[in-house]
């Protein structure tokens, strides 16, 4: 790992100290009671519960992927005041973990970076990297747990989904799911899928793991359109917390650890609130969504989206915010 900076005294500075405890907390994890009290706390204006409460996304999201549900809930009652109306997903022993000697330094490089975030292909390419460090035995837990979340035994008991076809989306009428996804990709230039499986190499990751990265990446603009995600900044962190919910999905899970990382080291109570607004209102609505994974939308795509709304038992996302709010504060938009 990286040297420590050092003050002429010998000890660490206080930069550093804070970062080398944010480490060992992330490794450790915290007690279900304190995940609550301390995102409680930074309403507050608790400064240090801020980094506390990134702490444990890095934990869930690096560590121990069996603890995700849980965290996650705990930190919705804290700062919603209630859990969300859904079974919980729960794992009774968790094994101890630890990350790679290299995943702090990346992570550090993240949010010191000032330009992360403001070119969506960079942060998904970079936070990819991220979990791309993580070592086999934390893949054989994360899919292990995948298979604990309602519908995705049966979804992936179907076999890996065939690919959309334009042809069909465009047969559409407007107002369709199908009419929506088809203005996407023709007047917005969205692709029919939002990244290629096969350059990826999803198939050859283990079950379920195959199946639900390949479905997600398919069906992502498909979910924001059904689900009531717009597709800006701000949504698509809310939409993260959403599939997170949905199905554990824990490139979302290293996405938001890594985004509240950054705003508890920069913005720690501005920055975290406001994340803790809009992801703590997706995850919730991701936990009380029936599961999406499974649901046919091929068959399906000439419905008007309220009648396929009504069909499949989803409200779209109330966001607590402008869903364009990141972008009118980058532009300095009042």
């Amino acid at each position: 790992m990286a040297t420590p900076a050092v003050t002429p005294g010998g000890a660490m500075d206080g930069h550093e100290l804070d970062r080398k405890r944010f480490e060992r907390e992330a490794v450790e994890g915290s007690g279900f009671d304190t995940v609550v009290e301390d995102i409680a706390a930074v309403r507050a204006g608790d400064v240090p519960a801020a980094a506390r409460v990134a702490a444990t996304a890095i934990h869930v999201a690096a560590v121990a992927p069996e603890r995700l549900c849980e965290d996650w809930d705990r930190m919705c009652l804290g700062w919603r005041g209630h859990l969300p109306r859904a079974e919980a997903i729960v794992v009774e022993d968790v094994a101890p973990g630890s990350v790679p000697d290299n995943f702090f330094p990346a992570l550090w490089a993240l949010v010191d970076d000032p330009d992360a975030g403001t070119e969506a292909g960079d942060i998904t390419v970079r936070t990819a990297a991220l979990a791309g460090l993580l070592e086999p035995p934390f893949w054989e837990r994360v899919a292990s747990m995948t298979h604990r979340y309602p519908g995705v035994d049966d979804a992936a008991a179907h076999g890996l989904p065939d690919r959309f076809r334009f042809d069909d989306i465009a047969a559409c009428p407007p107002g369709s799911l199908g009419g929506r996804l088809h203005s996407l990709v023709v007047d917005e230039g969205f692709d029919l899928e939002v990244l290629d499986r096969d350059d990826l190499g999803l198939s050859d990751l283990q079950p379920p793991l195959d199946y639900v990265n390949t479905r997600m990446l398919q069906c992502h603009d498909v979910w924001h359109e059904v689900a009531g995600y717009e597709t800006t900044g701000l949504h698509e962190i809310a939409i993260s917390a959403f599939q997170m919910a949905q199905f554990g999905h824990q490139y979302s899970s290293m996405f938001l650890s890594m985004v509240m990382t950054k705003a508890a080291f920069t913005q720690p109570i501005e920055g975290t609130v406001l994340l803790l607004d809009t992801v703590l209102a997706a995850w919730q609505h991701g936990r009380e969504t029936p599961p999406l994974l499974g649901v046919e939308w091929e068959e399906i795509w000439d419905k008007p989206m309220d009648e396929l709304r009504e069909t499949v038992g989803i409200a779209p996302y109330d966001s607590p915010y402008d869903p364009s709010l990141l972008e009118i504060l980058r532009n300095g938009v009042a």
